[in-house]
C-alpha cells in the first residue's frame, strides 16, 4: 500500500504540460488551481533540405513550448498546429515545389486557430498565447489575436502573439552565432547551420547527419540556404536557451499588462 500510494503522489507531482497528454479531469483540475495559461505551437510541414524532417518545424515547437510552459510553472500546451499556408498548391510556389510540403488557405489556418482559441475560453484558460516557429504566417497569427481581444475586449480573456519566439531564433541566436565566428552564408535562412543545429539540440532523430554535405552542395535547387555542415546540438542548444528565456520573459510581461 505505501509502494502504490508513492507512486501515485508522485505521479501527481510529475505531470505533463501537455494538454494532449492529461485526463479531461486533469486539465480541469489544473484550471482550477490556477493553470489558466495554454500555449498553442504553431508549426508546419514543409520540406527542409535533404539532411532534415518535414516535420522539423512541429517537432522543433512543441519541445520548446514544453520548456517555456515548465518554466512558466502555470502553462499548458495544446497539440501543436502542423499545417499551414506554404504557398499556392497548382502551380505549386514555394515550398510546394518539394515533395511532401503541406499548404493549406490562409483563411482555414485562421480559423483553426479561431476555433482553438474559443475551445480555451471555454474551458477556463485566461492567457492564449500563439507562438509560431515559422516566419511565413507570422502577420496571421496577429491578426488572430487582434481580431479576438477586439471581439473579447469587455472579458478578462486575452489573446497574445508572442512574436519574440520567433525573433529570437532569428535575430538574437544568429547573432550569437557569429560571435563565433560563422558567417551569414553557413547560417543561412532556411536549413542551414543555426536552424539545423537548432534541430540538433531539440531532436537529433530528425537530422540525417549524413546528407549535410548533399545539402550544401544542393543549395537553393535542394531546398536549402546556409552551409549545415559545422552544425553541431552545441551550437543549437545556444538558440534553445535564447529561445526559451526570451519567450518566457515576453508571455510574463502580455499576462501582467493585462491583468
Amino acid at each position: 500500500m505505501l509502494i502504490g500510494a508513492y507512486t501515485l503522489a508522485g505521479a501527481a507531482t510529475s505531470r505533463s504540460v501537455y494538454l494532449e497528454e492529461l485526463t479531461t479531469a486533469e486539465v480541469r483540475d489544473d484550471v482550477r488551481a490556477g493553470k489558466t495559461t495554454i500555449i498553442i505551437p504553431v508549426g508546419g510541414t514543409e520540406q527542409n533540405g535533404p539532411h532534415m524532417t518535414l516535420g522539423k518545424h512541429n517537432v522543433r515547437v512543441r519541445a520548446l513550448a514544453g520548456k517555456i510552459a515548465e518554466a512558466l510553472g502555470d502553462t499548458l500546451v495544446a497539440p501543436v498546429v502542423s499545417y499551414g499556408p506554404e504557398g499556392s498548391v497548382s502551380p505549386p510556389s514555394g515550398h510546394m515545389k518539394f515533395a511532401g510540403t503541406i499548404s493549406i488557405p490562409e483563411a482555414a489556418f485562421s480559423s483553426l486557430l479561431e476555433g482553438a482559441a474559443r475551445s480555451f475560453r471555454q474551458h477556463g484558460f485566461t492567457h492564449i498565447v500563439l507562438i509560431g516557429d515559422h516566419g511565413g504566417y507570422r502577420s496571421q497569427l496577429r491578426a488572430v489575436a487582434d481580431r479576438l481581444n477586439k471581439e473579447w475586449i469587455k472579458s478578462p480573456i486575452r489573446v497574445h502573439h508572442v512574436g519574440e519566439y520567433y525573433a529570437a531564433s532569428q535575430q538574437q541566436y544568429q547573432q550569437a552565432l557569429k560571435t563565433k565566428g560563422f558567417t551569414q552564408a553557413q547560417l543561412g535562412e532556411h536549413a542551414g547551420l543555426s536552424d539545423t543545429s537548432l534541430m540538433l539540440a531539440t531532436d537529433a532523430a530528425q537530422v540525417r547527419m549524413e546528407r549535410l554535405a548533399d545539402a550544401a552542395r544542393g543549395g537553393a535547387a535542394a531546398g536549402v540556404s546556409g552551409d549545415p555542415q559545422q552544425s553541431t546540438a552545441a551550437l543549437g542548444q545556444v538558440g534553445v536557451d535564447l529561445i526559451v528565456a526570451q519567450t518566457v520573459q515576453a508571455i510574463r510581461r502580455a499576462r501582467e499588462s493585462h491583468n
